[in-house]
This record gives C-alpha cells, sequence and structure tokens, in this order.
C-alpha cells in the first residue's frame, strides 16, 4: 500500500529543512544507501570562493557536507538539461577540493570529494539509472592496476589510489521503472514519485516519512511550496518548447545552429521576464556580448 500523504521533493527539503542537524538522519540515511557505508554528517559548508567569482553564486552547488571522515560531499539536483553538465560537475569538485584546503598544507591535505547528481533529464547515452565515475591508472602494456605502497597507505590512510580522487554519481531520476528492488531504489522512487510505500525499509526514509509531510508544513510555507512547483513545471515547459523549436530549425540548417537558436529563444523569454543578465548568462551559457546584442534587437 502507497503512503497516501503528499511529501515534500527533496530539492525543496535541502534547500530549508535537511540544514539543520535535526534532519540529518534523513540525508545520512540516503548517503548510506547510495556511498554503502555509514555516513555521519558534522556539518553543512557554505562556498567561500563566491566572493572571487561574480558568477559563481549562480551555479552554488544545494548542499555540501562535511562527513564523519573529513570528506566533502556535494548535492546538486537539477531539472533543466544542460549539455556541459559534466564539465560543471567537474568544476565544482575541483573548486570545492581546493576551497577546503588550508593554506601551506601538503598536496597530502587535499579533501577528498564525492559528488552526487540527482538528473531529471536524461543526461549521455546510457541505459542505467544510476552511474559511478572513478579514477584508477590502468598499464598500457601489462593492464595492471596502479596500487599504493604501504608508505603511501600509511600517509592517506586510504587502501587505493582510486580512494584518494573525488567520486562523481549520476542518478538519472526519469530512468527508473518505478520496481523497488533494493533499499537504495527505495530512495529513487521517493526522489522520483515523492512517496513512500509503507513496505520500504531504506535507513533514513521512515524519519523522512514523518518530517517531509507537506501537511506539516505552516500555511504560508505550504503555499511557498506549491508556488515553487508550478514555477518548476512553468521552467520545464519553456525549455522543452524552446529547444523544440529551435531543434526543428536544426532539421535543416545542422543541429547545432537549432541548439544555438534554442538557447537564445530561452534567453530571451528570461529578459522579457525581466531575469538579471548576470542569471541568464550562467543559466544558458551565451556571453554577455551576445546577450546585450540579443536585448538590443528586441527593442
Amino acid at each position: 500500500m502507497t503512503n497516501k500523504r503528499k511529501l515534500i521533493t527533496f530539492d525543496w527539503a535541502i534547500k530549508l529543512l535537511l540544514r539543520s542537524k535535526a534532519n540529518f538522519g534523513i540525508l545520512e540515511g540516503f548517503l548510506t544507501e547510495l556511498l554503502k557505508e555509514d555516513i555521519t554528517i558534522l556539518d553543512v559548508l557554505e562556498s567561500e570562493s563566491n566572493k572571487d567569482y561574480k558568477l559563481d553564486k549562480f551555479n552554488r552547488v544545494d548542499l555540501k557536507v562535511r562527513n564523519s571522515k573529513q570528506e566533502v560531499i556535494i548535492i546538486e539536483i537539477q531539472y533543466d538539461r544542460e549539455y556541459d553538465y559534466l564539465q560543471r560537475i567537474f568544476y565544482g569538485v575541483s573548486k570545492a577540493a581546493i576551497e577546503h584546503m588550508a593554506e601551506n598544507q601538503s598536496y597530502a591535505g587535499i579533501t577528498k570529494v564525492i559528488s552526487i547528481n540527482i538528473l531529471y533529464f536524461d543526461l549521455g547515452s546510457g541505459t542505467d539509472y544510476i552511474y559511478k565515475g572513478t579514477t584508477r591508472f590502468i598499464g598500457l602494456h601489462n593492464h595492471d592496476l596502479l596500487e599504493l605502497n604501504d608508505k603511501q597507505k600509511q600517509l592517506f590512510q586510504k587502501d587505493s589510489i582510486e580512494a584518494l580522487y573525488p567520486e562523481y554519481y549520476l542518478i538519472k531520476i526519469n530512468r527508473f521503472n518505478d520496481i523497488a528492488k533494493d533499499t537504495l531504489d527505495e530512495w529513487i522512487y521517493f526522489l522520483k514519485n515523492e512517496e513512500i510505500k509503507e513496505t520500504f525499509t531504506a535507513k533514513g526514509l521512515k524519519e523522512a516519512q514523518e518530517k517531509l509531510s507537506i501537511m506539516k508544513l505552516p500555511e504560508d510555507e505550504q503555499k511557498a511550496y506549491e508556488h515553487y512547483k508550478d514555477d518548476l513545471h512553468y521552467q520545464a515547459s519553456m525549455f522543452e518548447s524552446s529547444f523544440g523549436d529551435g531543434y526543428h530549425e536544426g532539421e535543416s540548417a545542422g543541429i547545432e545552429k537549432g541548439i544555438e537558436q534554442a538557447t537564445k529563444t530561452i534567453a530571451l523569454k528570461l529578459m522579457q521576464q525581466g531575469t538579471a543578465i548576470e542569471t541568464i548568462a550562467a543559466v544558458t551559457g551565451l556571453s554577455f556580448t551576445t546577450l546585450k546584442h540579443l536585448q538590443h534587437s528586441e527593442k
């Protein structure tokens, strides 16, 4: 039997509820099921580099936490299609590793970063709904795996070279077929459907069932949440219609040209809504020069 109480989407929970230590258990449950080890969150981290890069504030991850192993875990939820998303998460991981490295610290002290990406669009070409990316070094001639020696294992407190480098998880929500075969799938089911079945036993889900009920929100927060959901639907419709127009044009003028036109169409619609030009540049990837030219051409 499905739990009939409507639950808050995970992205809204991350923005408002899961930053509280009182609710860390929900997030710890999800991370434990995904990473297959017990995760304890120490604190929520904020980026310090935004003061140095003007546009970084528009590229901030949804949540960044530190676990009991002093690793940094980045969680990002993305609804709209981004063709350079793989480069974006690489940038985010690199920035996190650098900004959490103390001055005059040796390279051995670089923070391990885990990037978890919950995606509501189909990134790349593949049939699975969960992908993991790591770094390994394979011999070109003997095809052996490069390993740490004993002294390195003692220095880094790690058993493998792979454990030193960032890990990437891509969860393609729309690819999930709603059949929960294990406890991780139970979490994916919740992320996709915003509901939890009574039979689910995954760590953190029972707590989520109690604390993420919309009905338990104050009335003003319920209205704010419903407005947020409506806005997400509108943005998705705007993107799909704009992309479709650009794509069909691309059939005769080339796919790349069609994508470019779709991006400019989105930019124009955002301008018409009064969106700041810095935000539009961050969302579309278009230069300020191009955006100002579009803005001028519309007048």
